[in-house]
């Protein structure tokens, strides 16, 4: 459940959107695509809608274009498609497992997550051609802490995404969370700064402390995870 805030992670997930609402009190539904043209509808109402319709067809396009790459490995259309394919096979809840209120990847979970990882960074690699940002928000999922958690991929991602809509407080915010939890407190300064320069006036300061207090807390568990040997963010790049 989302508002089960035992776990860290999703403690931060909730913060994040509670700024969304935030800035939605104060501005209207436009900024996170709630009736505006923002891309989501595309890819991931396509994944959805065929969620159910059977992996087949999912991993036959996986096939194709996975071949296609290999011929063709300069083609960023041929990239992009098998990206996408490989999306549409990650939509699938069966990739997922719950034990109590954590969530993890399965073994072809991790195995389908990490090939939609390789493919979209081969895509981004190849120039010169303008990433497809409705693909790079769909990337998010992908790179979060219920995917692959790499951070720092989740900031290189959002950035794409920010570039075709850079007056977006919401996306400016994730940025800043994302940016800190990958150790870049510099770029989540700076993300935060903006998002809560686009704020609506009445919104600011309360969205500006909760990006105070959501770096606190990915400082202080960073600090935690460093005295006790372990890793907040285990994959944080590459």
């Amino acid at each position: 459940m989302l508002f089960d805030l035992r776990g860290a992670g999703r403690r931060r997930t909730v913060r994040i959107v509670y700024v969304g609402l935030a800035i939605l009190i104060g501005g209207g539904l436009v900024f996170l695509g709630v009736g505006g043209g923002v891309g989501g509808a595309g890819l991931l109402t396509a994944a959805t809608e065929n969620k159910n319709s059977g992996n087949k067809t999912f991993e036959a396009e996986v096939k194709k274009y996975r071949e296609q790459t290999k011929k063709e490995p300069t083609n960023a259309a041929a990239w992009e498609r098998y990206t996408k394919a490989l999306l549409h096979e990650a939509s699938g809840e069966a990739f997922h497992t719950t034990n109590g209120q954590t969530s993890a990847l399965t073994s072809r979970g991790t195995e389908v997550y990490s090939e939609a990882g390789a493919a979209w960074e081969r895509y981004v690699a190849l120039e010169p051609h303008h990433p497809n940002p409705e693909l790079a928000e769909l990337m998010v999922r992908i790179y979060d802490e219920e995917g692959l958690s790499k951070p720092a991929k989740v900031v290189e991602a959002l950035q794409l995404v920010i570039a075709s809509r850079p007056e977006s407080a919401a996306l400016y915010g994730q940025l800043a969370e994302y940016a800190y939890k990958a150790g870049n407190a510099h770029t989540g300064d700076l993300a935060a700064r903006k998002a809560v320069e686009l704020t609506p006036a009445a919104s600011r300061e309360s969205v500006r402390r909760t990006l105070e207090t959501a770096k606190k807390e990915i400082e202080n568990e960073a600090k935690k995870a460093a005295g006790s040997g372990t890793s907040t963010t285990p994959s944080s790049g590459g």
